[in-house]
């Protein structure tokens, strides 16, 4: 077991995901389609094909039919993430892993990370989208208000998920080479906070934090939160915005073909005296200009 805190029951988060595959609600995968689809896009943009692939801890079928659409990911083999977040992957046995909208429920994400490394071979790359910090803010806010109101204070209802100026961070820590990060955010629109809650559900995505509140929340704090929901995030048709940030990451095993990036102090030249050059260069060149002319 890691040492690092336990952010999630993960138990109770494969309750979650269960219980999500018997309501099979049709659409409710909308935002894993979307970021499966996005990573098999990113992956094009890269000049290989791969052989041995593993999906992390998948959920679905989605990520899959997305790599089979590329023709880039060989063998892909789903591998589960355990409750003791030990990934079954021998050292070196992958070119390619991938993983989307899984690795925000990991308590040590940092050590998952460095199992990913692990498993890659030389020049082997990683790519996975997470769900960011701003996910479900405004669900976050009108909970914490309603709850507030109601009961006099407030439990954690939403995950707090991961800072993209974190990310970065923990690749190079995990032993990746040419890390990048960026994020994207999505706004779903919902006819009212319940049909969001349904959709979560059906996503498997609903409160699995170890310190949460195990009392449900009441028709009347429920009913606070809806008001709340519809008077601060509505729009003038009256649908209430969800957003969903999403987090897409790469990192490559390291490989003596990579670009190295320079030692600090070796630079030829200042970078004031490099602006400057350039400066008179545009210079020059507009006097060139007028002088033809």
């Amino acid at each position: 077991m890691s040492g690092a805190p336990q952010i999630f029951d993960r138990s109770l988060l494969e309750q979650h995901r269960a219980r999500a595959g018997r309501m099979a609600v049709a659409g409710s995968d909308f935002l894993l389609r979307h970021a499966a689809s996005d990573l098999a896009e990113r992956l094009t943009a890269v000049n290989r094909r791969f052989t041995d692939t593993a999906e992390i801890d998948s959920q679905s079928p989605a990520l899959l039919e997305a790599l089979a659409a590329t023709d880039q990911g060989g063998d892909v083999a789903r591998v589960p993430l355990d409750r003791t977040e030990v990934l079954p992957l021998a050292p070196g046995s992958l070119d390619l892993a991938v993983s989307v909208l899984q690795l925000q429920w990991v308590n040590d994400l940092p050590g998952v990370l460095s199992q990913v490394r692990r498993a890659l071979k030389p020049d082997g790359l990683f790519m996975a989208t997470l769900l960011g910090g701003d996910t479900l803010q405004e669900l976050r806010a009108v909970l914490t208000t309603a709850e507030s109101d109601i009961r006099g204070g407030a439990a954690p209802r939403v995950a707090p998920f991961a800072d993209i100026r974190d990310i970065g961070g923990l690749l190079q820590r995990a032993g990746f080479a040419l890390p990048v990060t960026d994020s994207d955010r999505l706004t779903v629109r919902y006819d009212s906070i319940f049909h969001l809650m349904r959709d979560l559900r059906a996503m498997g995505a609903t409160n699995a934090l170890v310190a949460r509140d195990k009392r449900p929340l009441t028709r009347a704090i429920l009913a606070r939160a809806s008001e709340l929901y519809a008077e601060r995030y509505a729009d003038a048709d009256g649908r209430i915005r969800a957003t969903f940030e999403l987090i897409a990451l790469s990192g490559w095993a390291p490989h003596e073909s990579q670009p190295k990036p320079l030692k600090p102090g070796s630079a030829k030249m200042r970078l004031a005296d490099a602006i400057e050059a350039a400066r008179r260069d545009a210079e020059q060149a507009d006097e060139n200009k007028r002088s033809d002319e």
